[in-house]
């Protein structure tokens, strides 16, 4: 039976906003404008600054159990992935996380007590990919390392259970993500994905309407921060309609049923209305689920209770993968 899909109007008015998330996003705002324009450095500038606290998303304790590992990409180059395991259930698959950043920041070692929390509460191993960042690396280093990652899993890499295989990300992860399943759709005339879990993603490079009207308030971005991010990911006049750039333009059949989950105080909020719409028309199997108020991946902000509600939600997902039903 196709999974029933519908939008509240209800959930974008200003009064469905709980005291809770108005304060959260009034303090975020207040810290960013404090901390002023982070393009005035490099990225290696702005990703150690993460590193040492000073971005907007609170950081992760690293996981002692989590392991390391190299693979091959297609050029011979090192990709590392860094597994999480079950501490006390069976595994029953395996789940392909890909972070985001804007396809510059961030790092596979960045959300480890929530990849932990996933590989605990779902009975899934998570991998999480080490892809080549821009604007060192520009497309399509970053998609070409995502796929060689997949593959690696799909070849039996690391005797890792795939019965059920399952890829998700935040942000960037969710486009890179996307790109995969569109990718190995195309090379194995099949998406071999059981589902995909897309957080706040961005699909459409070129803007969608939330991300180009949304001005110059920074609320962890704003339009020009994507324009920013879009021009140091794509350097060589790629058409942003191009479906392995922008996926929204992409043929979207035979895609497995997947959770798009987005914040109505998210810039790339209409990338997640438009494409979970186009997503669901297509295959009768996608999820939408939106939190008034949430900012750009309100989720990492664990303390929230919108975000302990997506995060739960996204489990529940998860979990539904390979049982026959979403």
């Amino acid at each position: 039976m196709p999974v029933q899909f519908s939008i509240d109007s209800k959930l974008f008015l200003n009064e469905a906003i709980d005291d809770e998330t108005r304060n959260h996003n009034e303090r975020i705002m207040a810290l960013q404008a404090e901390a002023g324009d982070m393009w005035e450095n490099t990225a290696a500038q702005i990703r150690q600054a993460r590193l040492d606290g000073g971005g907007p998303f609170p950081l992760e304790a690293a996981e002692p159990t989590a392991e390391n590992i190299d693979i091959k990409n297609r050029d011979g180059r090192s990709i590392g992935l860094r597994i999480f395991k079950p501490k006390s259930s069976a595994v029953r698959g395996t789940y392909l996380h890909i972070h985001g950043g804007g396809w510059a920041l961030g790092s596979h070692d960045g959300q480890d007590e929530r990849l932990q929390e996933i590989a605990d509460n779902c009975a899934l191993n998570c991998v999480s990919v080490d892809y080549r960042l821009a604007p060192e690396n520009p497309y399509p280093a970053g998609p070409n390392d995502c796929e060689t990652a997949a593959m690696w899993l799909l070849e039996g890499g690391h005797q890792l259970n795939t019965q059920v295989l399952a890829i998700g990300g935040e942000s960037a992860g969710a486009h890179l993500s996307v790109l995969t399943m569109l990718r190995l759709r195309d090379a194995l005339g099949s998406c071999p994905f059981h589902g995909a879990n897309l957080t706040a993603g961005v699909y459409d490079l070129g803007q969608s309407p939330s991300a180009k009207n949304w001005g110059t308030r920074k609320l962890i971005l704003n339009t020009r921060d994507m324009q920013m991010f879009a021009a140091g990911y794509l350097q060589n006049g790629e058409n942003m309609r191009d479906p392995d750039v922008s996926p929204f333009f992409a043929d979207l059949h035979s895609m497995p049923p997947a959770l798009f989950s987005v914040g109505t105080k998210d810039l790339l909020l209409d990338d997640s209305l438009l494409m979970a719409s186009r997503w669901h028309a297509e295959n009768g199997n996608a999820e939408l689920h939106v939190a008034p108020g949430g900012c750009h991946v309100f989720q990492s902000f664990r303390h929230l209770r919108i975000a302990k509600e997506s995060n739960a939600r996204i489990d529940a997902f998860l979990n539904t993968l390979g049982q026959g039903s979403t």
